[in-house]
């Protein structure tokens, strides 16, 4: 060797290239997926994971870090196929690289969350979850359709939560499968049965029971999701347990964690409603009661006040006097009558006594005078008497105190006396302005 020619340029030491390897790959790969078979697993006494996750041709070095595991609380085992996400580091010492592993999932579930999150992330940006779009669901409703399978558990839910919580309401099925290849295609077909139907329903259900990723898939199918959102009848998304959402739930106008759930969502509780209105119906016979009482109280006040006693007083009095004025008037006629009646009795019997024709002649038509005469008399005075009555009745009504209100005039009270000049208003004490309809206090 010491024959050899040296290189004439700087060659890197074992650490520089690994340094140089070391960058290129870890700030090439990382946030990485990769899918392949667990073997070789085992765990340290400080809780760290250590396993060769490969394939037919190929193997690759993971390790777990015990704060991963425990915060993804794993149960791993050889012969798993599963997903795995991270980063791939160098090790320096020994020249290898591994993966730093920072996610798993069962390999098939990751292929259909990775196309979940494409789907959801797609129908985003077009506005399908848009809050805006979303109709509301009816309160009363009485017409409500469901789709889901007609041998499920969650029809059963819905039915039986529907005749204890709202049974005036009269569900509609239409079976659909809930999962495998047909269903997505089943569930947005019923969907568009109960659109274009003439007399639509309320309100749609749709749904079914928990499962896993794969039997809830349906539900995340894009044709389902754009058949929810075309859709006019407002829509209940009920699918899985609690914790699983589909894209259904997403789209439709409210999502309901269970089936039953869905039902209490869409209806109102008959129960409670029968205690609004009874509770209600005590509120208002209270309200009804008070107002009578108000208004009693408020007509008697009026019957007891002084101003209409006066007013009552005023008219007693005329009663009287128009009484009195028309006795007199028939007392002066019947002594007219009378005195009339002895004079034509005396003159028909002058007449009798004397006999001549022309004084019958002249005493009749002195009589029929004396008759006009008479009428003229009374009714020139029975009119007489009734314009000086009107006139009276005239002037009582001007004197009436409610009278200018009646015309949109008001009056100010102060201690039940009415202030008619403005020095008689003592400014710093409570009054009343009283309106043709109440009174108002002032303070």
């Amino acid at each position: 060797m010491t024959n050899q020619i040296p290189f004439s340029f700087d060659v890197p030491t074992v650490s520089e290239l690994t340094q140089k390897i070391k960058q290129v790959l870890e700030q090439n790969f990382r946030d990485i997926l990769v899918e392949g078979e667990i073997s070789n697993l085992s765990r340290s006494r400080n809780g760290h994971f250590y396993f060769t996750v490969k394939d037919d041709n190929a193997q690759l070095p993971c390790v777990i870090w015990r704060n991963s595991a425990d915060r993804m609380n794993l149960d791993l085992r050889d012969g798993q196929q599963v997903v795995l996400g991270g980063d791939v580091q160098v090790y320096a010492p020994h020249g290898k690289y591994q993966m730093i592993v920072t996610l798993v999932q069962q390999a098939g579930i990751g292929r259909l969350q990775q196309k979940f999150e494409e789907l959801k992330k797609k129908l985003e940006a077009e506005g399908l979850f848009e809050q805006s779009q979303k109709k509301k669901l009816p309160a009363f409703p009485k017409k409500i359709g469901v789709i889901t399978s007609s041998t499920g558990a969650a029809f059963h839910d819905i039915r039986s939560t529907m005749e204890q919580r709202w049974p005036v309401a009269t569900l509609y099925l239409h079976h659909a499968s809930v999962q495998g290849l047909n269903a997505a295609g089943e569930i947005a077909n019923a969907i568009h049965y109960f659109a274009q139907q003439k007399t639509p329903v309320d309100l749609l259900i749709i749904g079914r029971g928990g499962g896993s990723l794969e039997d809830l898939w349906p539900f995340n199918e894009e044709i389902v999701a754009r058949s929810i959102f075309d859709c006019p009848i407002p829509i209940i998304s009920a699918v899985g347990h609690e914790v699983d959402f589909s894209i259904s739930d997403f789209v439709a106008d409210a999502r309901a964690a269970t089936p039953t759930q869905s039902v209490i969502l869409a209806t109102p509780d008959i129960n409670e409603l029968r205690y609004q209105i009874e509770g209600h119906t005590q509120s208002l016979d209270t309200i009804i009661k008070q107002k009578i009482q108000y208004y009693q109280d408020y007509v008697n006040r009026l019957v007891h006040s002084h101003a209409l006693l006066v007013v009552q007083e005023k008219l007693k009095y005329l009663r009287n006097h128009v009484a009195s004025i028309t006795d007199k008037i028939h007392a002066y006629q019947e002594r007219n009558f009378r005195y009339h009646l002895n004079k034509f009795s005396h003159l028909r019997s002058s007449f009798e006594q004397s006999g001549p024709n022309n004084r019958i002649r002249e005493l009749n038509d002195h009589l029929s005078g004396l008759r006009q005469g008479l009428f003229y008399k009374y009714d020139r005075m029975l009119s007489l008497q009734k314009e000086s009555l009107n006139s009276q009745l005239h002037k009582l009504e001007e004197l009436n105190p409610k009278a200018p209100m009646d015309r949109g005039f008001t009056r100010i009270l102060q201690k039940g006396r009415w202030i008619k000049e403005k020095d008689s208003l003592a400014s710093d004490r409570p009054f009343e302005i009283e309106w043709k309809d109440g009174k108002t206090q002032i303070n």
